[in-house]
């Protein structure tokens, strides 16, 4: 096939000097595929030399800046694959999958986008000069400095910017929160947990790629694929080192233990999951044996009852929005921590562990609850929500 396109390009010669200025008759292509195979290989033993620890034969293939950064992280997985390049004189710009996974926590691979800048020598050789997220990507703990991490009998904590006796303190949370969820949930899932810990409200924000406005005033949340089916990878807890430092005891503790039930509960946990359940459910789990009572839980929802503002129906998705009212939010997760521990009160534990689980494995969010209220508990969504009504206005009533 070679030769006969020789054979057609000198034949047309005119077609083939039109054609030189976009792809040189082929060789273009041939040029930009062998710059790609090169980079690669860069990326490649870049890659070998981060999971092997080879500090110079990092350096050698680039910037060493990112090695300090992550060489605490303890990764069983790290690779690269190039996407695209576009040459920019000496050098380029490349587009990257990052591929990585943590020892002993993550069933699968994280994968996010990356874009590398390249240089590249006079006898032809390739450098990286700078490794940054591509696009809307979120930022990796360790583009944010270098990451110190403490490892517990139930957890990983990374941070950055943070002493190692702060770390040391999250991990011993995270010791108290597996084993709690663990007991209410079971053992179907790793019983493990990854806290991200960054510097700052900002650094979270980074983390998740989005405005720090939105989690403003939050402490923690969880990262993660829905209905994993046991290959998502293992969630990331990602602090908000501001405002989890103005909680007391019970709250971190409380804020842990919800964050680390969405870890236990993510494979169950789908598009057919109603907000008011998964967050109530974590929130149920957080609370038990805290001895904190429902009005002390539910104090904006015991204020609407108390004035005659009681619900009229479970909370909707919508009402677990981000908005400048912040007690339509606190209520909604309020009403769903009061279903589920209605649920555990009065059809027991065990049956609403068997409702979340039932609810998650349907084919979509219509007839979901129906279906699971149905099977799962013998009643209906109208006689469940006027239960639910009553047991509201009776736990948060003024007598």
């Amino acid at each position: 096939m070679a030769g006969r396109g020789r054979a057609w390009c000198s034949g047309v010669v005119g077609l083939c000097l039109l054609l030189l200025p976009l792809a040189g008759c082929g060789g273009g292509q041939s040029s930009t595929g062998a710059a790609m195979a090169a980079v690669q290989q860069v990326l490649d033993r870049r890659a070998a030399a981060v999971l092997a620890h080879d500090e110079k034969a990092y350096a050698g293939t680039g910037t060493r800046g990112p090695y300090a950064n992550l060489r605490a992280v303890p990764l069983a997985d790290w690779s690269y694959r190039l996407t695209a390049l576009h040459p920019d004189g000496a050098g380029a710009t490349a587009d990257a999958r990052l591929s990585y996974r943590i020892r002993g926590y993550d069933r699968a691979p994280v994968t996010t986008d990356r874009t590398l800048t390249l240089s590249r020598t006079a006898d032809g050789q390739w450098y990286v000069t700078y490794d940054k997220p591509a696009g809307k990507s979120g930022q990796q703990l360790w583009d944010q400095g270098r990451v110190t991490a403490v490892k517990s009998t139930h957890s990983l904590v990374l941070g950055v910017g943070q002493s190692l006796a702060t770390l040391r303190g999250y991990a011993r949370l995270a010791d108290i929160a597996v084993p709690g969820v663990t007991k209410a949930w079971g053992t179907d899932w790793t019983r493990r947990v990854v806290l991200l810990v960054p510097g700052s409200l900002n650094g979270m924000a980074a983390l998740l790629g989005a405005p720090a406005s939105n989690y403003r005033g939050i402490a923690a949340v969880t990262t993660g694929e829905a209905g994993g089916q046991g290959q998502a990878p293992a969630d990331r807890v990602v602090l908000n080192p501001e405002a989890y430092a103005v909680l007391g005891p019970v709250g971190r503790q409380v804020v842990l233990t919800h964050e680390t039930t969405h870890v236990a509960t993510r494979a169950h946990t789908t598009p057919a999951t109603p907000l008011w359940l998964s967050e109530g459910y974590a929130d149920w789990v957080g609370y038990l044996g805290t001895g904190r009572t429902p009005t002390e839980v539910a104090p904006e929802l015991a204020r609407a009852v108390q004035t005659g503002g009681a619900p009229g129906g479970l909370p909707a998705d919508q009402d677990f929005g981000f908005t400048d009212d912040p007690t339509t939010l606190a209520k909604a997760y309020e009403g769903g921590w009061l279903a589920c521990r209605m649920i555990a009160g009065h059809w027991g534990e065990g049956k609403l562990g068997a409702f979340y689980r039932a609810v998650g494995a349907h084919q979509g969010r219509a007839g979901a609850v129906e279906d699971a209220l149905r099977t799962e508990l013998g009643t209906t969504l109208p006689d469940f929500t006027t239960r639910w009504r009553d047991y509201v206005a009776a736990q948060l009533g003024d007598g």
